[in-house]
């Protein structure tokens, strides 16, 4: 919706933008100095689990994502707060030391904020941080031959949905909490600090991972592979999309996106509706011509990434599926 308004408006021409909406990427980059600009990007939402310091945890971890997912370093915070008038102050100061803590371990400084008084609860930050102009990691540039590599597995978008529903297993419930309150700064690092050639990256969240793949394939002018069966999948997931705890979300990207996908045959109906699911804090999809040494240095860092498929010549089908 917000991509149809945006491209109606006259567009701003200032030569520092080097990354502004134009390709859909995660973050904006403004150039300052030859060696320094700075990624912005700004992310909240509605409560998707009921421990309060847990949701502050999660709303930080998504919103510095996109700074990572640019080959950015985060510098400084703004919070976001919805809060209805007649709710406890204790929950809110709860949200808030949930998402302090992050921004503690991701080395990012909270200076501010803005809080509005709503009917339903939201919260989330405005990010900043810093990047070399010339090593800005877009969602252009992914090149023929390159590996896909991905760093968390899906379903925390149906497994949100059944947790609001009482419906989710306690299991299903911790798996997704530890991936949403993991920080990509930890592959963030091996990536911009190591000597990888990595062509484009992005971090897939809302849009699900064939959404993002999507906006990666465009950008970039490439098809992509995707191997199913490689995909990591959390706990649970699979279960949620069998019993119909789908989440608005799926739906409205497969309707979105589909129409560049192509399926083999046996790719189970299942997981290919987990492929649309909406994700929070999600890991981030790297394409790189260095698969093997980089996977093996983020697995070496405590992160579990996989190849799950990779980069084509342009062609249709733009994303094909394998099993």
């Amino acid at each position: 919706m917000l991509d149809s308004v945006l491209g109606k408006l006259a567009r701003q021409h200032d030569p520092n933008v080097l990354i502004g909406f134009d390709t859909a990427d995660d973050a904006g980059v403004y150039q300052l100095t030859p060696d320094l600009a700075l990624v912005q990007t700004v992310d909240f939402f509605t409560p998707i689990v009921d421990d309060p310091y847990v949701f502050g945890q999660i709303a930080a971890t998504n919103a510095l994502s996109d700074v990572y997912a640019m080959g950015g370093k985060p510098l400084t915070a703004l919070a976001l707060v919805c809060f209805p008038d007649k709710a406890d102050l204790a929950i809110l100061e709860r949200i808030l030391a949930g998402g302090l803590s992050k921004m503690i371990e991701a080395g990012c400084t909270v200076i501010g904020g803005h809080s509005i008084r709503d009917e339903e609860t939201k919260f989330g930050y405005s990010v900043t941080g810093m990047v070399h102009p010339k090593k800005v990691l877009a969602n252009v540039g992914a090149k023929p031959g390159d590996s896909l590599l991905f760093t968390k597995a899906i379903g925390t978008g149906v497994i949100s949905t059944a947790i609001k529903k009482g419906k989710a297993e306690p299991a299903w419930m911790d798996a997704a909490v530890r991936s949403m309150t993991t920080l990509n700064k930890r592959a963030a690092e091996v990536i911009t600090d190591g000597n990888f050639r990595v062509n484009a990256m992005t971090d897939v969240t809302g849009f699900g991972l064939i959404g993002h793949a999507r906006e990666l394939v465009l950008a970039s002018e490439v098809s992509i592979r995707i191997s199913a069966g490689k995909v990591p999948i959390l706990e649970g997931s699979l279960e949620c999309v069998r019993a119909g705890y789908i989440p608005g979300g799926l739906n409205n990207n497969r309707e979105f996106a589909e129409c560049l996908v192509e399926y083999d045959e046996g790719v189970p109906a299942d997981v290919r509706a987990l492929l649309f699911d909406p994700q929070t804090a999600g890991g981030l999809l790297i394409s790189t011509s260095d698969g093997s040494s980089l996977a093996r240095a983020l697995n070496d860092a405590g992160v579990a990434a996989v190849q799950i498929g990779d980069v084509l010549e342009n062609a249709k089908p733009r994303i094909r599926v394998s099993r």
